[in-house]
């Protein structure tokens, strides 16, 4: 059985160093801010602040590799420098962690159409699935495309590009799989990707 607090520690301090290395400075809010892990504030003459949630996986195998993303990880951003941070920690100590950054909105598609695809999925018998949303799970090649992508943090929200699978933009469209509720796609902004 992992021990789910040392791997959440992990994480955070993995993303902190990777920050600091970047010229932010990162501050750890030791569990005690709802969505926010880790504030940071960049270094440079802009003072950009922006707030980090960390998600953690340890893993013998990166393509079996999963976060879970409940209903508070599909709710929409209180504002446009909110971010993920998707780490991934294999239990193999010669290889090295990979870390996916993401805005906020991003990760919310995300959970919310790999849930309701695999719910609904055309062939699966009715009443073979039917675990909620809260109970949503991504993998890793969902977010390959934003591996290192430290330069969105230097973008809102609104403004950061989505590299989501080309095939979920077709999903977000359709009345089968859509959008989570209050999401800020939904009210026909739906980028391109």
């Amino acid at each position: 059985m992992a021990d789910t607090k040392q791997t959440k520690t992990i994480g955070e301090h993995l993303v902190a160093s990777e920050l600091a290395r970047r010229g932010w400075a990162p501050a750890l809010t030791r569990d005690g801010l709802e969505r926010t892990d880790i504030l940071a504030v960049h270094t440079g003459e802009d003072r950009r602040m922006v707030e980090v949630q960390v998600k953690t996986a340890r893993t013998h195998s990166w393509s079996q590799t999963n976060w879970p993303l409940g209903e508070k990880s599909q709710k929409p951003s209180a504002h446009e420098r909110e971010y993920f941070v998707m780490v991934a920690v294999p239990r193999d100590l010669e290889l090295a962690s990979r870390l996916f950054v993401l805005p906020r909105a991003h990760v919310a598609a995300a959970a919310w159409i790999a849930h309701m695809d695999w719910l609904t999925e055309e062939g699966v018998p009715e009443g073979k699935r039917n675990a909620p949303v809260s109970s949503s799970r991504v993998y890793l090649p969902t977010f390959e495309s934003y591996e290192n992508r430290w330069d969105l943090l230097f973008s809102d929200e609104g403004d950061a590009p989505v590299l989501l699978p080309a095939r979920y933009h077709g999903l977000a469209e359709g009345d089968r799989v859509g959008l989570p509720p209050e999401h800020r796609w939904l009210d026909g902004k739906l980028p391109a990707w």
